[in-house]
């Protein structure tokens, strides 16, 4: 092809970069096909450094306390990164402000754990004197916290600083509980609890693997999103983590626990961006039904909606694209327009034809959370649709674009359709937006806030497109359409392992990743075998040894202190 200008041939180069970046998984499918038992062998990366989340740290004191427990207190965010938090944690850090909120919140927990109503579910002693302190009694009861808490037995020095600790708060301060809570503020404001560190069995030699703990940690953590049980550290105490027959048994202990449904909602949390609701923003005079407690129900919906599907029904992934089971709650049948028996509880719903509703890039959660505060957004919903569903990247707009073209009073008259079209007079616009404008203009029949219409400004919507090859003329085609994508499978198969792994998986692994998506698929898509699959590999503790320098110490700051003398 001859291009006749700089414009064109920049709106060819654009047009080149989009369709790259729309066939991302491509070597992931064409691997899968060449793979054969056993796994392919890797290498692996460093070990690993990241920060608890929100949600992890909250996870962590409700297991290990009782939700009982008020964790109330602000968190830095940590910042996204190859689309996962939960790789964007690898690069987060602790500053000196920010450690003061840690040391306020790590004692506010210690003040209720020890405080009168909670002290007998959590100290399993008697003080020899109220008043004053027990070494014995605080370090019966720092122990084994301790253990939980760093994922791994304290070391002498780090127990006996716990106690001296909480001992001279006790003698100072005229009470023993008092003083043990100091004692365990300090455990709660280390960078040895505040990082999930991988450590290594000896790191001074290149052939370098990951202590039983540090894998302990790491299942635990892709699992469970929060902190080792006791039965998982008993299990790598005793070095069964480093035996296929010990690993496998604690995997399928792992997989049949609650705490699974709450490590699968995390998981689907960060590949979805369903953080980005806590900044949700919708006009109530446009949406009236969609208020606060819709909002966080929309969430919830699709939450509960992917759990149910992939563990209780352990159905294939593929099928979620097109589904019309669900659930309903009272402020979501508002949204819906559908009566709710049961408003002050989750119940079971199915959509009908007539509802337009198919898959879960349907619910309103999913539409609502990619638009406008006023209005609908084909092309945010599109883009939502390639590099959360596909994992197919597509650029951001060009930094010398002028927008104005595009929010003219007179275009704001028209429907999304004749709107869009704008794009494809602006070259360096019209390559990507051929990507994402067709898929989201596939779902107008769903307004800013996902409730379902058929006019736009009086005039029938059109809904039909083409995804990637495939005609279809309505929302259901689009649902179809997707769930046969090879590319669906493909992302989930990518993400998994990049979630698990902390960080996105090399070139150099791309035989794994054809590997375990081949399993997938011959599997039926299922995600729990994928999810044990990645889990019960060799691969996923591999690690090579680390640069100099990358310990925890270096990644949080100048911390401050805690009051009565802590040195953590």
């Amino acid at each position: 092809m001859t291009f006749k200008s700089n414009e064109s041939r920049e709106s060819g180069r654009r047009w080149s970069s989009c369709l790259r970046a729309m066939f991302t998984v491509t070597a992931i499918l064409l691997t899968a096909s060449a793979c054969s038992d056993p796994a392919p062998h890797i290498e692996g990366a460093e070990p690993t450094l990241r920060r608890l989340t929100e949600q992890q740290y909250r996870n962590v004191v409700s297991d290990l306390f009782g939700g009982h427990i008020i964790v109330s207190g602000s968190f830095d965010p940590i910042l996204r990164k190859d689309g996962l938090v939960s790789i964007g944690a690898g690069n987060a850090t602790i500053s000196a402000s920010s450690f003061d909120k840690y040391e306020k919140l790590a004692h506010a927990i210690a003040n209720q754990v020890v405080s009168e109503q909670n002290r007998g579910l959590f100290v399993p002693c008697e003080p020899t004197r109220i008043s004053g302190p027990d070494e014995s009694c605080a370090k019966a009861f720092l122990q084994p916290v301790g253990r939980l808490l760093f994922r791994r037995p304290l070391d002498h020095l780090e127990l006996s600083q716990a106690v001296d600790l909480a001992n001279a708060a006790s003698d100072q301060l005229g009470s023993f509980y008092e003083g043990l809570a100091f004692g365990l503020t300090s455990l709660m404001v280390s960078p040895k609890f505040l990082f999930v560190i991988d450590e290594v069995k000896d790191a001074s030699t290149e052939d370098v693997e990951l202590t039983d703990y540090a894998k302990a940690a790491r299942l635990s953590f892709f699992l469970w999103n929060t902190t080792p049980d006791v039965a998982l550290l008993d299990a790598a105490d005793s070095g069964a983590l480093s035996t296929p027959k010990g690993l496998k048994a604690e995997l399928d202990r792992m997989m049949q626990s609650p705490r699974l449904r709450r490590g699968v909602q995390a998981f689907f949390a960060d590949m979805f961006h369903l953080d980005e609701f806590d900044h949700l923003e919708k006009d109530n005079l446009i949406y009236p039904a969609f208020d606060p407690q819709a909002m966080d129900d929309a969430r919830k919906q699709l939450l509960l909606t992917i759990e149910h599907h992939l563990l209780d029904e352990d159905a294939d992934y593929r099928d979620l694209f097109v589904t019309r089971k669900t659930f309903m709650s009272g402020p979501l049948g508002r949204v819906y327009r559908t009566p709710v028996s049961e408003p002050d509880l989750w119940t079971p719903y199915e959509f009908s034809d007539g509802e337009g509703r198919s898959g879960i890039q349907s619910l309103a959660g999913f539409i609502a959370l990619h638009s406008h505060p006023g209005r609908s957004s084909p092309t945010i919903r599109g883009k939502a649709v390639r590099e959360l569903l596909l994992c197919q990247t597509i650029p951001d707009p060009p930094a010398d674009i002028d927008f104005s073209v595009f929010n003219e009073p007179s275009s704001q008259e028209l429907v999304a359709r004749e709107r869009l079209d704008v794009h494809n007079s602006v070259p360096s616009c019209a390559g990507c937006h051929r990507l994402t404008d067709g898929i989201g203009l596939s779902l107008e029949n769903y307004d800013g806030a996902g409730q379902f219409r058929t006019t736009d400004r009086g005039f029938e919507i059109d809904v039909s497109g083409n995804l990637d090859g495939i005609d279809y003329t309505n929302q259901f085609g689009l649902a179809n359409a997707l769930s046969q994508n090879p590319a669906i499978p493909a992302c989930l198969v990518e993400q998994t392992l990049a979630y698990g792994l902390a960080r996105k998986p090399g070139p150099e692994e791309k035989d794994w990743v054809g590997f375990l998506f081949n399993q997938f698929a011959e599997g039926g898509y299922r995600f729990k075998p994928l999810l044990h699959s990645v889990a019960a590999s060799d691969n996923f503790f591999a690690v090579i040894a680390p640069q100099q320098g990358r310990g925890a110490e270096t990644r949080v700051g100048t911390l401050k202190t805690p009051n009565k003398g802590s040195d953590s």
